[in-house]
């Protein structure tokens, strides 16, 4: 896999998946935008780890349509060009829904919508058109197990991942013709800084022992699948959804 000529967006960049999937790219010879909301202190620690370059980092709410189109607008400035999309930000919020009150619901639910769903579908329309000027490109989205397990302690986040997945494939449907091409991927529990407490407490060996591989999934694992869609050869796959869950959830 060679990106030596791709300029990459990556979302949610700072830390996690998002800060191994930039550094993957980079390793491939790729120029990164590498998005952040609020700790930029981790977005320069990944820009700082990056091979290669010239690679940037930039500041948008996702749940900010404003913010949205500056991130589009300053990448395609500085970087000439967006060939790549990863949408890798998302929030989760848990809570009971026998519990909850009605305004802290509201608030949730408004605030994972425009985050996980409505930021992603903002940024990929206009990445989307301006690939289309440009001749082309890939869209990844970052979705979950959870849009087909379900989540109930956290609703709000099941339904904004399984919206992504529609989302993403009406996408596929309609940017094909455009030599345009979207892919989700589905995790399940991944080890990550923001994960690891919760692996090493009393629920790590319950959530091991999800999967018959008896642990949880590495972020290399997840942005090694994501550069294999970005690659070459790979447009037939269009509007597919993988599943990197470790056979912890299967679907057919």
């Amino acid at each position: 896999m060679n990106f030596s000529d791709k300029v990459v967006v990556v979302t949610g960049a700072s830390r996690g998946i998002g800060r191994v999937v930039a550094q993957q790219f980079a390793e491939q010879g790729a120029r990164l935008i590498v998005h952040y909301r609020s700790h930029k202190k981790a977005a320069k620690e990944t820009l700082a780890s990056l091979k290669g370059g010239p690679h940037i980092i930039v500041q948008a709410d996702m749940a900010h349509p404003k913010d949205v189109r500056h991130l589009v607008h300053t990448a395609v400035q500085k970087m000439g060009s967006i060939d790549i999309l990863v949408n890798n930000a998302g929030i989760y919020e848990t809570y009971s829904i026998a519990e909850i009150d009605y305004e802290k619901w509201q608030r949730i639910w408004h605030r994972t919508l425009a985050t996980n769903l409505l930021g992603p579908a903002n940024l990929s329309l206009l990445v989307a058109q301006h690939m289309i000027k440009q001749g082309g490109g890939k869209i990844i989205n970052i979705s979950s197990r959870g849009a087909f397990r379900g989540e109930p302690e956290s609703p709000a986040y099941g339904a904004s991942k399984a919206g992504l997945n529609a989302m993403s494939q009406s996408f596929a449907k309609a940017l094909a013709p455009h030599k345009i091409f979207v892919y989700v991927v589905a995790p399940g529990f991944v080890e990550t800084d923001m994960t690891v407490s919760m692996l090493a407490g009393p629920e790590g060996d319950a959530i091991r022992s999800q999967s018959p591989l008896g642990r949880a999934a590495r972020p290399e694992e997840v942005a090694s699948t994501i550069l294999f869609l970005a690659s070459e050869n790979t447009e037939y796959l269009t509007g597919c959804i993988v599943d990197i869950n470790g056979a912890s959830y299967l679907r057919s």
